[in-house]
């Protein structure tokens, strides 16, 4: 919110209080405690009459610095609150005549007692400060309070995350107001509002509140980043990296670490698209139609209208045209197929549910008692409850159902449009339920597949988000168009949500509005296929390869196998990714911080450590792309290229910038028809411009996520030098462009001369 206008004047209306002085410093329990009033005190008369601002510094691990600032404290505490970490680390405070050091680890706070100020560093050096405005007070019209954080914004500086945004990837310049909204991919709104950005300099901010926080980003004041929160408290969490993988892995310490999703996840989705009309024989078309065509499928998803119309969400089968639906699903199951369906937590009027929420409470209600109601969407819905823990029962036991039937996973669709005119079952504040309740919403779902399948097995396919909602794997883009250009906001989009601790982002192939002209069907394809999750889905029309042309089918088929051999590198990605926090799908400044040009690219990205990608955007079928310095190799073709450069060329449509960094062992499975299969069983161990005195070791996976065993592979001079260890199966090792192919068997040492 911006409460200046222009350089020089306040808003009319508003009255800004920032600290002048630190008047008193206690220290206690972990934490120290500032009493800061809003004006200098020259004589002991000063004292009264003003605000003081009370601010309490701590440290829940090291590396993070928690700054809780009030006004007043006698506010009714209002929840929910986000899942946060809650540890006491040992800090070290040094109190000086003139000011205050407070460090956690490489991180240190300064701050300035006469004349109030605050500046972060690390290792590295200074990071970013604040004057005297960098924490506010701010009383408004109809007696509406604020408190505002500020931080200074350096030269240079770039600003990423804050959630699934498909505006530019840097947020410099932006106004971004945490609240989710059902707004597509075109616009400034978002599903998923997380609020915690990344800096370029290799610090995150946190604010550590589920209600509305709004953001300028170098917008209100161009060299300042500003958040602000209505009431009378702000809490934020300064993250030191110093590298950006540093700074997420620790954000994702403090709100969640990822789930592991289930292998077989990772292969192709293929859905009954939206307003199409279907029913089981459909369904065998597009099942058998890909198995004949040689398109591995992995998971078919029946999205709304499996139920009747009118009526969603009942979570009954429409009988009129699905007839059998236990017999149906033991049928595509038999063809090797887990099964999807699409849910929301909306209960329509006509709906067999909304009488028995309605008698048992659990629906959300208006002030004055009555379900609360609208016609958006679903005529007369209601919205499920889920602070009830006995609505949260009620819904899992419908869902139970359609898992005893076969059913393996869930799309949770929608959860962004919740009221704030409603009160909860359990007295939740409604303002910091409207983001929050995505959380819960999905929490309930995926707790459910684990209490029925294991934790092994759970995933959703979820659209809405808050922070902590990257614990409940995964998450797609929304509503887009079918054109390059929405192609493009929905990798903006990605690399955003990624960059905000989310692991793992998939999208409608070939877009959801609209149907895409054959040329970017097959580009979005190659996309959508290098991504960490892959969905055929449309809104009004069938999104099966043939329905585009031959061509089509081709590429499907080419890239769905080059996902699945690729399955032992991505799955222990997304290993590392449960232990830490580093997304499997990632912006390049994630992967490359020290180089400067990859610090605004959002047309490109890496998939993992060692794969980068560039989908095409435009009919020429040219790729413009960026390679960082090195010798990177063509995944497809094998070409050699020097990196430090941007490059353009064209590709056909079984192509595209898909480079392989150097130094990278890229272990290919055995199988390109699934993406479960034992990944060590004949692996082939791919080395990529191994330079000369790199040692380089890989974990290996099985497709449990068990680790079974590791590659280490050095280079002296011109002989490479290969350990294995944990390994009893037969293997490879091919030296790409030496035309080096060496066998192995089991835990041994392999030697390649060059």
């Amino acid at each position: 919110m911006k409460f200046t206008d222009g350089n020089w004047m306040i808003r009319e209306g508003y009255q800004i209080h920032f600290p002048k002085t630190i008047h008193e410093v206690e220290q206690q329990n972990g934490a120290i405690t500032l009493y800061a009033p809003c004006k200098y005190i020259n004589h002991r008369g000063d004292t009264l009459d003003g605000p003081l601002l009370t601010i309490q510094l701590s440290s829940p691990i090291d590396d993070v610095i928690r700054v809780q600032t009030w006004h007043f404290k006698g506010e009714k505490a209002k929840y929910p609150n986000f899942d946060v970490l809650d540890g006491v680390n040992t800090i070290n405070v040094e109190d000086k005549e003139d000011e205050i050091s407070f460090s956690s680890g490489g991180l240190y706070l300064t701050l300035q007692k006469q004349d109030f100020a605050l500046s972060f560093k690390n290792q590295n050096g200074k990071l970013t400060d604040a004057d005297g405005k960098g924490l506010a007070w701010i009383n408004g019209p109809e007696e509406k309070t604020y408190m505002r954080g500020q931080l200074k914004l350096g030269v240079g500086e770039h600003l990423y995350g804050l959630g699934e945004r498909f505006t530019p990837f840097v947020k410099n310049g932006q106004t971004v107001d945490i609240w989710n909204k059902d707004g597509g991919t075109s616009s400034e709104q978002s599903y998923k509002n997380i609020p915690f950005f990344l800096s370029s300099k290799g610090y995150g901010v946190f604010v550590n509140h589920p209600e509305e926080v709004s953001f300028e980003l170098g917008s209100e004041t161009v060299s300042r980043t500003q958040f602000s929160v209505q009431g009378e408290y702000l809490d934020y969490y300064f993250i030191n990296g110093p590298t950006p993988k540093e700074v997420v892995s620790r954000y994702t310490t403090l709100t969640g670490r990822p789930a592991l999703p289930p292998a077989w996840s990772f292969g192709l989705w293929l859905s009954t698209s939206f307003t199409t009309d279907y029913n089981e024989e459909t369904v065998n078309h597009f099942v058998d139609g890909m198995a004949e065509r040689g398109i591995p499928l992995s998971v078919f998803h029946f999205d709304c209208f499996w139920m009747k119309e009118f009526e969603w969400s009942n979570f009954l089968w429409d009988r009129r045209n699905f007839p059998d639906p236990e017999g149906m699903l033991k049928r595509l199951k038999d063809k090797g197929l887990k099964i999807c369906v699409w849910i929301n937590p909306y209960i329509a009027q006509k709906s067999l549910l909304f009488d028995e929420g309605l008698k048992k409470g659990y629906l959300l209600k208006k002030p004055n008692g009555d379900v609360w109601q609208w016609d958006l969407w679903q005529a007369g819905m209601g919205i499920v409850d889920f602070t009830n823990p006995e609505a949260s029962k009620w819904f899992q036991e419908k869902l139970k159902g359609l898992l005893d039937m076969g059913v393996d996973s869930f799309k949770t669709d929608f959860g962004e449009r919740i009221p704030t005119d409603v009160v909860y079952f359990d007295g939740s504040d409604p303002n910091k339920m409207h983001n929050y309740y995505a959380y819960l919403y999905n929490d309930v779902v995926f707790d459910l597949l684990k209490q029925e399948k294991g934790e092994e097995e759970a995933i959703v396919f979820a659209r809405s988000a808050t922070a902590g909602g990257q614990k409940f794997p995964v998450h797609w883009g929304g509503d887009c168009d079918s054109t390059y250009d929405a192609m493009a906001e929905s990798l903006r989009g990605g690399l955003s949500l990624t960059t905000s601790g989310f692991g793992y982002w998939s999208h409608d192939i070939g877009g959801f509005e609209n149907t895409a002209t054959p040329d970017v069907f097959k580009r979005w394809t190659a996309f959508g296929l290098l991504s960490s999750h892959s969905r055929f889905h449309g809104s009004s029309s069938y999104r099966v390869p043939w329905n585009f042309d031959e061509e089509a089918v081709d590429v499907a088929r080419h890239f769905t196998k080059l996902k699945n051999s690729l399955m032992p590198y991505l799955y222990e990605q997304s290993v590392e990714n449960s232990k830490t926090g580093i997304p499997v799908m990632r912006s390049m400044v994630l992967e490359f911080p020290e180089d400067p040009l990859c610090e605004t690219l959002d047309r490109q990205y890496m998939l993992g450590d060692s794969l980068l990608v560039a989908p095409i955007f435009n009919e020429e079928g040219i790729g413009s792309f960026y390679l960082p310095k090195g010798k990177w190799t063509h995944l497809l073709t094998g070409e050699v290229v020097e990196g430090g450069t941007w490059l353009k060329q064209p590709y056909d449509y079984f192509s595209l910038p898909l480079f392989v960094r150097p130094n990278t062992i890229l272990p290919i499975g055995m199988s390109e028809d699934t993406p479960v299969y034992d990944y060590v069983d004949s692996v082939t161990f791919k080395l990529y411009q191994i330079e000369d005195g790199v040692i380089i070791r890989k974990r290996l996976v099985e497709a449990s996520g068990k680790e079974v065993g590791s590659i280490e592979v050095t280079r002296k001079n011109n002989e490479l030098l290969i350990h294995v260890e944990g390994l009893d199966k037969s293997y490879h090792v091919e030296v790409v462009g030496h035309t080096k192919v060496s066998p192995g068997q089991g835990t041994e040492q392999v030697k390649i001369k060059l």
